[in-house]
């Protein structure tokens, strides 16, 4: 643990250092900062890359206070509530049925067939589950695919891709070119989705963020600003709370 002052306030901050990493870096969760630095690193050059970032913590946590108070909350898993999706708020829509089985569909919102056996009590525990199973494979299937496209036009193979609940960050490349993907991308636009998927691709054949790992992700994806820009202004809004209370809101490099 460590501390860092900004003002009159102390932000108490966890300490990581990876022989992986090629750059410091400070993630901003709910409840948690984060800072990682190199394994080369000694205690002046981490309070001088938190001094150079103070203003930037600053804002991250105030942007954080913000985005906590706004951010989507489904209170009820019934017919008219909202879900969040693809970057968008999508209606959904509860139907009990005689059948054995739930069924989840979307055309234009959700659309969930309960049977009758579910108390109604239990609806909205259950509706919940089955949706956030249902989002979890459509990121699945979506990853998968964005990465073999990659794969078949640019030779980028990892060696294995991974969807998961990350706790920080929206991908990771690992350094054996294993890649991780976090599931709650499905609450964003579908080219922000690929644009994280490309982003770690990238990182197989350039590790860093520099020039030349740009200019890469220029030619995989050239119009990748625009997803990425969106990323940055709304990442923080990406969560919905009965899925779960930990949400990535920044990073600083």
């Amino acid at each position: 643990m460590g501390v860092v002052r900004i003002g009159q306030t102390e932000v108490v901050y966890e300490l990581r250092r990876s022989a992986a990493a090629s750059e410091r870096r400070i993630t901003v969760t709910p409840g948690l900062v984060e800072v990682l630095a190199l394994t080369t690193d000694d205690d002046a050059k981490i309070d001088n890359f938190l001094n150079r970032k103070r203003q930037w913590l600053f804002n991250a946590l105030r942007e954080l206070e913000t985005a906590t108070a706004k951010r989507a909350v489904v209170p009820r898993f019934m017919t008219g509530s909202k879900i969040p999706y693809r970057g968008r708020m999508a209606r959904l829509t509860v139907r009990r049925h005689d059948g054995p089985h739930i069924d989840i569909s979307y055309q234009n919102g959700f659309l969930v067939d309960l049977p009758s056996w579910v108390r109604e009590k239990d609806q909205d525990g259950v509706v919940a589950a089955e949706i956030k199973l249902w989002l979890k494979r459509r990121v699945r299937r979506d990853v998968i695919a964005f990465a073999r496209t990659y794969q078949r036009r640019f030779a980028l193979k990892p060696r294995t891709i991974r969807v998961a609940d990350m706790k920080t960050g929206w991908g990771a490349c690992g350094p054996t070119g294993s890649i991780l993907i976090n599931w709650r991308l499905v609450f964003a636009p579908k080219a922000v989705m690929e644009y994280v998927v490309a982003h770690e691709l990238a990182h197989l054949s350039i590790r860093s963020h520099g020039a030349e790992f740009w200019a890469l992700m220029a030619t995989l994806m050239p119009d990748y600003a625009r997803s990425k820009n969106w990323l940055d202004r709304n990442q923080s809004s990406l969560d919905a709370e009965v899925f779960t209370s930990k949400q990535p809101v920044d990073k600083a490099t």
